[in-house]
């Protein structure tokens, strides 16, 4: 009898333990509702190689020359002409609506002739593209079928936490449709691009994954299956996911427009270290530091360089990473309030958002600079701009500053990355355009109790703000 107690308390606590952890007893059941949703994608691409007949080639074209003197070199060294063959690709991709909207990875279709999507049920359809999306390598294809499909929707992803079930479907190195499961490994994670927001999983993800789902335990895509950390090529359990909530919007756009509307604010940024924050008197290092206000929406606002972004449109800005993402997920044309810190005291601004992909540079304008007088200042010597520096800098006219001509090796300005060719423009965020200009900065800032003074150096026409130590 005690022995039976015994494992039956040792069945229920198990019990209770599976369900303190949420683990599901088996994805079948969820495996089974969102696979008919899920497609296996073949791309087709006509690619040269040598032998076979000559390209034909538009007669009139500008590369019509080309074509025939490379043909008759080729032709002169016993070279076989080059000819076309196909080559394919695979990937997955997911159902988002009964008429036939499905969502992949850029990098599956990009520069296809031919995309043919096979359904779980082995039906086959050629699909167009809508629009894509390198920036966060989404791609939206439409496919037309004579019934509705089965499709799935997408789920919230800031909702999922660290050490939630997931569960990937795909088409892995080409082997069909397969299913894995894991956990959320890791949230808010960036590879190589400006709006990556990608969730870290342990599921199984390999080549051919690229474009799948990947569910939650509701069923619902809270992620795009984008790329893998590896060695060998295969599944080592660290997988990206690019983000619905990412994705979503970049879907609605290609949708709508065709090709994305990204805001766009109209500043060079650079994220608050503790230096910078305490020479301009902020009390936590947060927020997005402005380098450049060129010709845009933050100019036409009145926003200056040297502001510190804290809040923009209600939310709070941690690091420039943050506000990209906020600024690119923004409608164009809307007013915002943002909120920066300029000159020991909070302003509100407000700024009517650009388009992304239509901004232009620009080389913001200042005073000009007088005759060259050359000093040594804070293990920085300098010289004042003339017309000489400026042919051999590559600087217009319009820019006023000071040269660094020499940097001390065992000053802090060179640990801070200074450099010979570094154009100083301004000094606690007031423009220099002299030697004498620096070093009252200098005195203010050490008169104003400051430990450090905020440089705004230009290096390839790049602005970027260095603090250096008073002491």
């Amino acid at each position: 009898m005690a022995a039976a107690l015994l494992a039956l308390a040792l069945v229920l606590a198990q019990t209770l333990v599976a369900q303190a952890r949420d683990m599901p007893g088996s994805f079948a059941d969820l495996a089974e509702r969102v696979s008919p949703a899920v497609v296996n994608i073949t791309t087709s691409t006509n690619v040269a190689t040598p032998g076979g007949p000559q390209p034909i080639v538009p007669e009139g074209s500008p590369l019509e020359d080309f074509f025939r003197d490379f043909m008759d070199r080729q032709q002169e060294e016993g070279r076989p002409a080059p000819r076309q063959r196909r080559s394919n690709a695979l990937g997955s991709g997911f159902v988002i609506s009964e008429d036939g909207f499905i969502v992949t990875n850029n990098h599956v279709i990009e520069q296809a002739d031919e995309i043919l999507i096979e359904f779980f049920s082995g039906e086959e359809l050629e699909a167009t593209v809508i629009g894509t999306d390198p920036n966060t390598d989404i791609a939206l294809l439409k496919v037309e079928s004579d019934t509705p499909l089965p499709f799935v929707s997408f789920g919230d992803s800031d909702a999922a936490r660290v050490g939630d079930w997931v569960m990937a479907v795909g088409n892995p190195l080409g082997q069909g449709f397969s299913v894995s499961a894991g956990i959320v490994s890791a949230r808010n994670r960036a590879l190589s691009g400006t709006y990556d927001d990608y969730i870290q999983t342990d599921a199984a993800i390999n080549r051919g994954n690229s474009g799948g789902p990947l569910f939650n335990m509701d069923g619902d895509v809270i992620g795009v299956n984008t790329a893998i950390l590896s060695p060998n090529g295969g599944s080592i359990g660290i997988g990206f996911s690019m983000a619905s909530g990412v994705v979503t919007n970049v879907v609605d756009q290609l949708k709508e427009f065709g090709e994305t509307r990204r805001g766009w604010l109209g500043v060079r940024i650079q994220d608050v270290t503790d230096d910078v924050a305490e020479a301009l008197g902020l009390e936590k290092a947060a927020g997005a530091l402005v380098t450049d206000v060129p010709d845009g929406p933050s100019l036409d606002a009145g926003m200056e360089a040297g502001d510190v972004i804290l809040t923009f449109d209600g939310r709070d800005v941690e690091d420039t990473r943050e506000l990209v993402q906020i600024v690119g997920n923004t409608a164009v044309g809307k007013a915002v309030r943002v909120v920066v810190f300029r000159s020991g005291a909070t302003q509100t601004l407000l700024v009517t958002l650009g388009r992304r992909e239509d901004a232009e540079r620009a080389v913001p304008v200042s005073a000009p600079a007088d005759e060259p007088i050359e000093r040594e200042i804070m293990g920085l010597t300098v010289t004042e701009l003339n017309d000489e520096l400026r042919e051999q800098l590559g600087i217009t006219n319009s820019l006023a500053g000071l040269v660094v001509s020499d940097v001390d090796e065992d000053s802090q300005a060179y640990e801070k990355g200074l450099r010979a060719g570094d154009v100083i423009t301004e000094a606690g965020q007031e423009k220099v355009a002299s030697a004498d200009d620096l070093e009252a900065r200098i005195d203010a800032a050490k008169e104003a109790g400051r430990n450090s003074i905020l440089l705004l150096v230009r290096r390839d026409n790049e602005p970027r703000f260095v603090a250096l130590a008073l002491n």
